[in-house]
């Protein structure tokens, strides 16, 4: 761009509010790491300056904030939404493993984020802490459901919730929303490999 008085002027990428600025910075801190991000790279990647970006947010603090809390709050919806099914608790645990799939599903870059946290700053602590907290609703569900009998009793409940999630969570390493499963399928699978097994049941003997 030319100025009136003939000088060349850089013109940054138009279009980017707060939360175009929030995905683009999801994607580079996933890429590089958060402490690996300098608000220099997020500026070169927007194509903006750092005063544009602080503009919309504090820093890079915020947009990890915005970032986590994001899929935590997608994560802590889908625990309400569990917590509302009547019936036995393995139900609404399993609608907690389905609803957990969908909000990875539809938050991809966010809760990969949220998963790679060290607590390094306030801000990760903040979310492991809440990450803990959602851990304990899910051990509790399993101890509910092995105290009415629907899950086997001799594994430690706080153990069976961290395999199980330990399973949902590691969609984040290889699921890619542009393959062939739907986040549909995807859930259906999960829960048979969970709560039915990998083992396909064997035909009674033939009687003699």
């Amino acid at each position: 761009m030319t100025t009136a008085d003939g000088r060349q002027t850089r013109r940054g990428r138009p279009g980017y509010d707060k939360e175009s600025l929030l995905q683009v910075a999801v994607k580079v801190f996933n890429e590089r790491g958060y402490d690996g991000t300098s608000m220099d790279e997020l500026s070169k990647r927007l194509g903006i300056s750092k005063s544009a970006i602080y503009h919309h947010v504090s820093g890079k603090d915020e947009l990890l904030r915005l970032a986590v809390d994001r899929a935590l709050d997608g994560l802590f919806a889908a625990a309400e939404q569990a917590m509302a099914v009547e019936g036995r608790a393995v139900d609404r645990l399993e609608h907690l493993v389905r609803a957990s799939v969908g909000v990875l599903v539809d938050r991809l870059p966010f809760v990969t984020l949220l998963l790679r946290v060290r607590g390094n700053t306030t801000v990760e602590r903040r979310a492991m802490a809440r990450r803990r907290e959602f851990d304990r609703m899910v051990a509790d569900l399993v101890a509910q459901a092995a105290a009415e009998g629907d899950i086997r009793p001799d594994v430690d409940p706080a153990i069976t919730s961290r395999l199980l999630f330990g399973m949902v969570n590691s969609l984040v390493e290889w699921y890619r929303p542009q393959g062939r499963r739907s986040g549909a399928e995807l859930a259906d699978t999960v829960c048979k490999i969970a709560f039915t097994g990998v083992r396909r049941p064997r035909p009674p003997d033939p009687q003699p």
